[in-house]
């Protein structure tokens, strides 16, 4: 078998393998005198040796041809391709060709085909080599693509069921690969140039910039001025700035970035999207640069809330775990920096201060951890870091994880919550915790948890419930979120773009020319 592997390896790049494909009355012959009686096609063609195998284990049978025509399938894989850009031009050519229903060219569409399906899964369900997501249940990390096996199942089951199947991936890998066509197309394709900040406008300068402006946005010159205006709305709101229609130092700024900066940073959140595989079924996906938190179903976008998450020196990490009960009525345990800001407050204000918010000074966190006096805690030396004590709030209308939490355990002791102060959820940015991730509408999440109905706390400190089944929480980093119509270029709270950017491959933008 092995022999034979490396043979028609051979032949592939010898560029003979289009004609063994050929069909019907081959597989009884030899490959050797197959190739020397074939015609020379148009280009060699390695297809490497999982297609190459699965080719020569099913007798060179086709996949993508019915008779003398290309199946149906064959079209929709072709528009598939386009639209993740891993069509070539040399498929498109041997397709055209393949219409006269000649066998050679049928054969060289079958296999070009073929390999253009692998090329699309490569794309779609890529291994993220670049973006680390810390995976605390292995069975949430995206899984090494088996070529073979998808072959395999494309041979064995309807090809229109695993086109389907081919084609889906997470709404954000999904969203940010259409925006970035889109991206391309309405913005990438204008003339890319830039254009002077004047500090002070001299006499026609105004003019000047203006015309420049129209040149660069795709403005006619005749058009009226309103035409200009709307024309940097749609670019400031698509690049996450005041939509004011005016040239601004910000605006000019970012048009002077030029294209391939933007398409730069589509790819980097394209990468970032990829450390989340396609799931079937519910999952929860927090963004932690936009604070927002959408639930998901059968990769449908199914509902969405904001958030409240780690402040920059305490990020919420890129993580994914398993959400797998609530505690009703919980306790709130502080994080070593609140505590030492309570030993500040006592110092200032007395024990007291510890006693009106409800505290509970504990020995450690262990179930047979004692309560102490507040009165006996040596609260300065707690404030320089000399003694370290324990600080948990009792459960309460005021206590800062509001009525439930929802635990996914992990090392990292990230998880998701309720809280009393609402009116975080209105500001613009809403990075103002220790990591963990507070919920605008926990109750409308502990309803779709469980099914509909949430469920009722009896009264007692931190009673836990399992969800009927455990769900995936994927916490990401976009600084690009897909749109209706493209994409939001938003900020870059953590700082994280620069060393992404960094090991991201040249995205190959031309510039239109000035």
């Amino acid at each position: 078998m092995r022999k034979r592997l490396r043979l028609l390896r051979a032949l592939a790049l010898a560029g003979g393998f289009a004609a063994i494909a050929a069909y019907g009355s081959l597989p009884s012959r030899s490959p050797a005198a197959l190739a020397v009686a074939a015609p020379e096609p148009a280009r060699a063609l390695d297809l490497g040796p999982e297609i190459s195998g699965f080719y020569l284990e099913r007798d060179f049978r086709p996949l993508w041809v019915v008779g003398s025509r290309l199946r149906p399938e064959a079209y929709r894989l072709l528009a598939m391709a386009t639209e993740t850009g891993t069509v070539t031009a040399e498929l498109r050519r041997a397709v055209a060709a393949a219409v006269g229903g000649e066998r050679h060219a049928l054969a060289r569409a079958d296999l070009l085909l073929t390999a253009a399906f692998a090329d699309h899964l490569r794309a779609i369900h890529p291994t993220p080599a670049l973006v680390t997501m810390r995976y605390v249940d292995d069975q949430l990390a995206p899984e090494p693509l088996d070529l073979r096996a998808w072959l395999d199942e494309a041979a064995a089951m309807p090809l229109d069921d695993v086109l389907k199947r081919a084609g889906r991936t997470n709404p954000a890998l999904d969203g940010l690969r259409r925006g970035l066509d889109v991206y391309r197309r309405r913005w990438s394709a204008l003339p890319q140039f830039e254009i002077p900040v004047e500090p002070e406008l001299r006499d026609g300068a105004a003019v000047e910039t203006a015309r420049r402006l129209r040149r660069r946005l795709g403005v006619a010159e005749n058009a009226p001025d309103a035409a200009l205006a709307d024309r940097l709305r749609d670019f400031q709101r698509v690049h996450g700035l005041a939509a004011t229609g005016r040239p601004d130092a910000a605006t000019l700024a970012a048009l002077n970035r030029g294209a391939a900066h933007y398409e730069r940073l589509i790819l980097a959140n394209i990468e970032r999207a990829r450390a989340i595989p396609v799931r079937r079924g519910r999952y929860i996906l927090v963004d932690a640069a936009s604070a927002r938190l959408w639930t998901v179903e059968d990769g449908r976008l199914t509902g969405s809330m904001r958030v409240v998450v780690g402040k920059v020196g305490m990020q919420t990490p890129a993580m994914a775990g398993l959400l797998r009960f609530a505690v009703l009525n919980p306790y709130w345990n502080l994080p070593p920096d609140l505590i030492r800001d309570r030993a500040r407050k006592a110092l200032r204000r007395g024990p007291a201060a510890i006693e009106g918010e409800r505290l509970q000074v504990l020995t450690d966190w262990s179930r047979s951890a004692r309560t102490l006096s507040p009165r006996r805690v040596d609260w300065r030396a707690v404030a320089s870091g000399r003694r370290y004590v324990n600080l948990r709030q009792r459960p309460g209308p005021h206590n800062m994880m509001g009525a439930v939490k929802f635990m996914m355990p992990n090392d990292l002791g990230i998880y998701l919550h309720d809280t009393p102060l609402r009116e975080h959820f209105s500001h613009e940015d809403r990075r103002i915790s220790s990591g963990c991730v507070r919920l605008e509408d926990a109750p409308r999440l502990a309803r779709w948890l469980f099914g509909g109905t949430a469920p009722q706390p009896s009264g007692a400190a931190e009673q836990r419930v399992d969800l009927p089944e455990p769900v995936p929480v994927y916490i990401t980093y976009l600084t690009v979120l897909p749109t209706g119509d493209g994409v939001r270029f938003g900020s870059d709270p953590y700082r994280r773009d620069h060393a992404l950017l960094s090991r991201l491959p040249d995205a190959g933008v031309a510039a239109a020319g000035s």
